[in-house]
């Protein structure tokens, strides 16, 4: 049963500001409600100020499952229509001519809607325009720059409404600002090209090692300027303001599995057997045992056989990951991981990632900010291990059983850990979940410490109904 979304004093802020510019960026950490409270933006400009369509642009991942499914979530806006302009040419063009009043679309097909708008001779159909995860567009340029980014900056002139939404508005620092700004402001407060940006508030540096390369360096005077100059279209929001520094915030990622992995998967879970291929199956010797085969399933990949051959089924959870990295904008992450399979996959999609060891070396560098991303299981960060100068955010890829794993491994990067070492910042849990999975039983596991057995039981109860 959906929820009645009731927006907390922070994000009642977000809307607010939102209404009260039209153009905008909003730069709030994840887990804050940025989506929510832009669904309340968009109920609001429909209901009473009879404006829309909104356009969503954001990554893959976060267009096909977080948006739909926070429509879904929220009793408040459940009639807001939602049509997707994904996947291939037929289904993006059906998307696209759907009566909605939200459509969604990946960045990487902003150019196929312009060009696709431009040989059709239509109009710019979207007077709101939201930008999630916005630093996407920090590569824009007047000339040259990213093409999807030009490709949307050809109708900026058209949108009535923009907002920018972003947890990490310069991951690489203040030049990420210019190509997001620009599509607020068409560059007032920043400058009308990214060279005057550039020869305003940076100073020009050779780089010794090539003699054509140039570095730009910030002037002393360029980070309060450039906060100062936004400061009137840009709300910015910290967790660390509103929530408290001696407690985990937790941040549930819902994922969507495709189809063809939820059929395996439901098949499984009445059958305890299916076939992957006509080579390949799955067999679940008893009632445990099908209850890890759907863990493994929910993660995306499944052993095969007693010899650990696996099967990879889906990358839903993988790209969650990734929209998380986007949003950490360059804090290390700490990753945890319960089978290889997991293990295996995250080391091949992020090449930067390293395999916790229990080495002192490791440990060091992890605290050093040179280990992106560690991957830890759970059995083996127990006592003693600090890590928490390396970072204050949790990934829990895998979800298992283990309460005491689970507590300890948090406990690496802890509340107290932050405060004692002189961080004082909100330590972020975040649990990827694949939807309408067991994955949800092993969570409440830990939540509320019912017995395995119990759980799984309440569980298959529902999944009958």
């Amino acid at each position: 049963m959906s929820k009645t979304f009731t927006p907390w004093p922070y994000q009642e802020k977000m809307i607010q500001f939102a209404l009260a510019h039209e153009k905008c960026g909003l730069f709030v950490p994840m887990g804050m409600g940025k989506t929510s409270s832009s669904l309340a933006v968009i109920d609001i400009l429909k209901n009473i100020f009879e404006e829309g369509p909104a356009l969503v642009i954001a990554p893959l991942a976060v267009a096909k499952n977080a948006w739909p499914s926070e429509v879904k979530k929220w009793a408040n806006f459940n009639h807001l229509k939602v049509s997707e302009i994904l996947g291939d040419k037929k289904n993006r063009v059906k998307g696209l001519h759907s009566p909605a009043d939200i459509y969604v679309i990946n960045y990487d097909n902003l150019i196929w809607l312009d060009e696709y708008l431009t040989a059709k001779n239509y109009k710019w159909p979207f007077p709101i325009v939201i930008a999630d995860e916005s630093t996407r567009l920090k590569s824009f340029r007047t000339r040259q720059g990213s093409k999807r980014a030009k490709a949307l900056a050809r109708y900026s002139n058209r949108f009535k409404r923009f907002i920018a939404l972003t947890g990490t508005p310069s991951p690489n620092g203040l030049s990420d600002l210019w190509g997001q700004l620009w599509f607020i402001d068409q560059g007032e407060r920043l400058g009308r090209s990214f060279s005057a940006f550039n020869n305003r508030w940076f100073t020009p540096k050779q780089v010794a090692a090539n003699a054509a390369a140039v570095q730009w360096i910030p002037k002393p005077c360029a980070q309060e300027q450039i906060q100062k100059a936004i400061a009137d279209v840009c709300l910015s929001i910290k967790a660390e303001d509103y929530f408290e520094l001696d407690k985990p915030h937790f941040v549930n990622i819902e994922v969507e599995m495709p189809e063809k992995a939820k059929e395996i998967y439901e098949t499984l879970e009445k059958e305890m057997f299916v076939e992957l291929t006509a080579k390949t199956s799955i067999e679940a010797v008893n009632a445990a045992a099908k209850t890890v085969k759907c863990l493994q399933l929910a993660n995306g990949a499944v052993y095969t056989d007693e010899l650990h051959n696996w099967s990879e089924v889906h990358t839903a959870k993988l790209d969650a990951l990734a929209s998380i990295v986007e949003e950490a904008a360059g804090e290390p992450l700490l990753v945890t991981y319960q089978f290889k399979t997991d293990l295996a996959r995250i080391k091949k999609a992020f090449p930067q990632a390293k395999e916790f060891d229990k080495r002192p070396e490791t440990v060091e560098a992890f605290n050093r900010g040179e280990i992106p991303m560690l991957l830890v299981h759970p059995a083996s960060a127990g006592h003693g291990i600090s890590l928490q100068d390396g970072s204050s955010k949790l990934v829990v890829f895998s979800q298992w059983w283990n309460l005491e794993e689970y507590q300890q491994v948090i406990e690496r990067i802890g509340p107290m850990r932050q405060l004692q070492a002189g961080h004082p910042r909100v330590v972020t849990v975040y649990h990827i979940l694949a939807k309408d999975t067991v994955d949800y039983v092993a969570l409440a596991r830990k939540n509320d410490k019912r017995e395995v057995q119990d759980a799984l039981l309440e569980y298959l109860k529902e999944k009958q109904k």
